[in-house]
């Protein structure tokens, strides 16, 4: 049964923070890329409908869910056959640490000051050009950021996962 709860945890884990690391590669790769070309207006109102649209229990339940999820199963790796796929856990645990650090400390503020701007159709094209100005940069780089952290933590629980089957003789 032990091992059981393990395995199903660290399967748990890696597969959302493959779903959160997926959500940040994606906002990298297409959809900031895609607004950057956008009018200003245009960018202003469509970041901040998405960052009211990302408040909902499936986003929470990956991007909460993985740290959550680590934590849990590294706990469970403390002993037992799999040990040696602790160090890895741990480091995807770091590493989404400073996700979560860089998510609170620096995205969702602003997120916060995007949206204090107020509604972008009631904006002169100075107040959005600057208000972009204020958010773009600094977002697209600390997004970058999350989607190396984020894609290393996975990376790091896929490792867990080769080691936990090889130590246990279970696949995940």
């Amino acid at each position: 049964m032990y091992d059981s709860i393990r395995t199903t945890t660290l399967f748990a884990a890696t597969v959302t923070t493959g779903l959160t690391a997926g959500l940040f590669f994606a906002f990298s790769c297409a959809v900031l890329p895609g607004l950057h070309a956008a009018g200003d207006r245009t960018f202003v109102s469509t970041m901040q409908h998405v960052n009211t649209a990302i408040m909902n229990g499936w986003f929470a339940l990956a991007f909460m869910g993985a740290p959550l999820l680590t934590a849990a199963t590294a706990a469970l790796h403390l002993r037992g056959d799999a040990r040696a796929a602790l160090p890895w856990i741990a480091a995807a645990l770091a590493l989404y640490a400073v996700t979560l650090a860089v998510t609170f400390g620096l995205s969702v503020p602003l997120n916060n000051a995007l949206a204090a701007a107020g509604d972008p159709s009631r904006l002169t094209e100075t107040a959005l050009a600057t208000t972009r100005a204020r958010f773009e940069a600094s977002w697209t780089r600390w997004n970058l950021v999350r989607t190396l952290t984020t894609t290393a933590a996975l990376g790091c629980l896929i490792r867990g996962v080769v080691l936990h089957g090889r130590l246990t003789g279970k696949s995940v």
